[in-house]
């Protein structure tokens, strides 16, 4: 039996513009033939990750980066001090055997930068620990190379894999065979009804030229600024079986889904934050344990809402409830277990649909379903 935990998020925000394009406006997409505000997945999971990075311990915790040499290197000396001379060529040597290509960075403007890897490695900190213990094993051998490579080098960043490597998963050009499948699936944010864009003028004083008196009046500074305002459903579906296979330890794998649904509920893109402060909570999450199949529900909100005396949010969560209900009368597809919360009185419909708890309860609750199913 598979196991699968889904999230749906319905949640308002204000103007705003959290995940712009490369034009700076606010992200939008096509669906159901109107323009809906969009926030993409690569945000909402860049999100998530630094919600939860200060509430693991680092050697559960993965680093992207292309300075692979100078995190080995660094924990070389830390491991053996006496090493510090020789350890960025044993990083070199080592990363090289493992099968990462190693190359000068882009703009080096000395020959003492070190080498980086072509691409953004995702390594867990354990994984870093492993390759500079295993080269620091073989640094007084007569041929540490040879030696290294007797260690079956691929294996050190092969197992201890981070909880955020097993979520969202680890692709790497090259070997890619130490690419890692993501557990977890996250969704494009999508809002419920159609978007309208629009722009903020503003102007910046000048204070030193206020305060002369011959000085022109007019402003220091010009400019616009594109928003919208929505209420979006966001998505995200975890893969507890391969959560599992990916972290090989039950009371991680607990700890992972408990930090994920925490941090994917209650965090956002941050972009334009200083502008618009848009800290909101989500109106309504549901969570579902389901042992048949990930089910997003966008569907529900094909055909857009229209914003009447009660707005957006209000319709769209009556919305989702009957949705959510006919799914599971038309498909016989039910949840093993549903855990509904909601942050405000508009979001009591959701009781219908599960087992109330409060928010900060959701993670916990979820691993006690799961728990309950194995």
């Amino acid at each position: 039996m598979s196991l699968f935990i889904d999230i749906h998020v319905l949640q308002t925000l204000p103007p705003s513009n959290p995940n712009r394009d490369d034009t700076g406006a606010p992200k939008s997409a096509t669906f159901g033939g109107v323009r809906r505000m969009r926030i993409s997945s690569q945000a909402i999971k860049r999100a998530t990750r630094e919600d939860f990075e200060g509430k693991i311990a680092d050697s559960n915790y993965g680093v992207r980066t292309k300075k692979i040499v100078e995190l080995v290197a660094r924990k070389i000396s830390e491991v053996r001090p006496d090493l510090d001379s020789r350890a960025v060529e044993l990083a070199e040597m080592g990363l090289k055997s493992i099968g990462f290509k190693l190359t000068e960075p882009r703009g080096a403007k000395s020959e003492q930068e070190l080498k980086e890897s072509g691409f953004l490695v995702f390594l867990s900190a354990k994984q870093i620990e492993h390759v500079a213990e295993a080269l620091v094993s073989v640094a007084d051998e007569d041929d540490p190379s040879a030696a290294f490579k007797e260690l079956k080098p691929r294996d050190l960043v092969d197992t201890d894999h981070s909880i955020d490597i097993a979520l969202f998963g680890r692709m790497v050009a090259e070997p890619n065979s130490l690419n890692v499948d993501a557990a977890c699936q996250v969704a494009h944010a999508i809002g419920v009804g159609a978007v309208e864009n629009e722009y903020d003028y503003y102007t910046a004083v000048d204070d030193e030229k206020k305060r002369n008196e011959d000085a022109d009046e007019g402003a220091g500074m010009i400019g616009t600024i594109e928003f919208a305002s929505a209420t979006v459903y966001r998505y995200a579906t975890i893969n507890v079986d391969m959560l599992r296979e990916n972290l090989g330890d039950d009371t991680v794998v607990d700890r992972a889904i408990e930090l994920f649904i925490d941090s994917f509920v209650r965090s956002m893109p941050t972009g334009k934050i200083t502008t618009f402060a848009n800290r909101t909570l989500p109106d309504a999450v549901l969570v579902q344990v389901r042992d048949d199949q990930p089910i997003n529900m966008s569907g529900a909100f094909e055909d857009p809402i229209v914003a009447g005396s009660k707005g957006y949010a209000e319709p769209a969560i009556a919305r989702f409830v009957e949705f959510e209900s006919e799914l599971r009368n038309l498909t016989g597809l039910k949840a093993v277990e549903s855990l509904a919360a909601w942050t405000t009185p508009r979001g009591t419909k959701f009781g219908e649909v599960g087992k109330q708890v409060r928010l900060v309860d959701l993670g916990g609750a979820t691993v006690e379903a799961v728990r309950g199913t194995r």
